[in-house]
This record gives structure tokens, C-alpha cells and sequence, in this order.
């Protein structure tokens, strides 16, 4: 199955507890469309309580059987890509996955483990999955099934419902 690996950056804010007894949030809030020579896990920016971190760069890969879900995001009209990341402490949270799927990154928001946000899709990457999409995708035509007419009368007969007592599991052993 051809596919297509692009790794992309990923940047997230922490922003401050909103009551003192909270951990603060991390949230992933952009994907950068290369990776830059930045070290994973590097404070960026720190404003009015709020920190800037660079988590790292993990890939995304295309299938080419997916490329019906790929089209569905381009036309979507804010075409996005899904972050998924683990743990709340920016220094050691993990990307879980990157997806421009919108199928798995719905699938992926139903894990409570995971952070998942939609980020806007760059220019860059859009064009890539447009290209990929252009290259190999297979338009499969929807084919609705037709019943067939079954004969009650002429079904094989099946096992009865309810098992006798000599029928059953461990009948012998009872009388031991």
C-alpha cells in the first residue's frame, strides 16, 4: 500500500492552574510544516504566565487508503491536523500521534489518556496531502446489497434452544 511520511514539528502552551490547587494545561497549539534544529522539549516563550514549549517532531503518515478521509479534510473548509500528546508536564510529554485523518483523530479524542487537538493544516503540508491525494487515489463506487428471499420452510433445521438435563455439561459427573 504506497504511502507518504512527513515529519512535522509540534509546539504547545502551558497555560497557569486556574485555581491553585491545579496542574495547568498543556495543550498542543501549532504544527510546524518542518522540523527545526531546536532540541525537543525547549521553552520557547514564557508571557504573562503562559509558557511556549517546542515538544518535538514526530511523522504523519499518508495511505493511500485513506485518501477519501484526506479529501473530506481538504474540503472541509478549515482543513486541519490532529495532535495527539501524552502527559501534562511539558518537559516530559510525548507526541502520541500526528494524523491528518479526521476518522482517527476523532477515534484518538476518545482516549482519556490523550491531549488531542485539531491545528490548522500549513500551506506547505496541504499541498503535499493534495499531491498525494491526486496520485493515488481510487474513487470505490457505493453498491447497496440486494436481500435475497429466504424460504422459512426451506432452512436446515437448527439445534434445539434448550438443552436437555442428560445433554448438558457435566451431566455424567452429577451422580458420582
Amino acid at each position: 500500500m504506497p504511502q507518504e511520511r512527513m515529519r512535522l514539528g509540534v509546539v504547545a502552551i502551558r497555560r497557569p492552574p486556574v485555581t491553585r490547587w491545579g496542574p495547568g494545561e498543556l495543550r498542543p497549539s501549532a504544527v510546524l510544516p518542518q522540523e527545526p534544529a531546536t532540541p525537543p522539549h525547549t521553552l520557547i516563550a514564557a508571557e504573562n504566565g503562559a509558557e511556549t514549549w517546542y515538544l518535538g517532531a514526530a511523522e504523519m503518515v499518508l495511505w493511500s487508503g485513506d485518501t477519501g478521509h484526506h479529501r473530506d479534510n481538504l474540503a472541509s473548509g478549515r482543513p486541519s491536523i490532529w495532535v495527539a500528546i501524552r502527559g501534562g508536564a511539558p518537559e516530559r510529554a510525548e507526541i502520541a500521534c500526528i494524523t491528518a485523518d479526521p476518522y482517527e483523530g476523532e477515534g484518538l479524542a476518545g482516549d482519556l489518556d490523550l491531549i488531542v487537538e485539531a491545528l490548522p493544516m500549513p500551506a506547505g503540508v496541504q499541498s503535499a496531502v493534495a499531491a498525494f491525494i491526486a496520485a493515488h487515489h481510487v474513487e470505490i463506487p457505493f453498491k447497496k446489497r440486494k436481500r435475497r428471499p429466504q424460504d422459512p420452510n426451506a432452512m436446515a433445521p437448527r439445534a434445539p434452544r434448550i438443552l436437555q438435563p442428560d445433554e448438558k455439561w457435566g451431566a455424567g459427573r452429577r451422580n458420582r
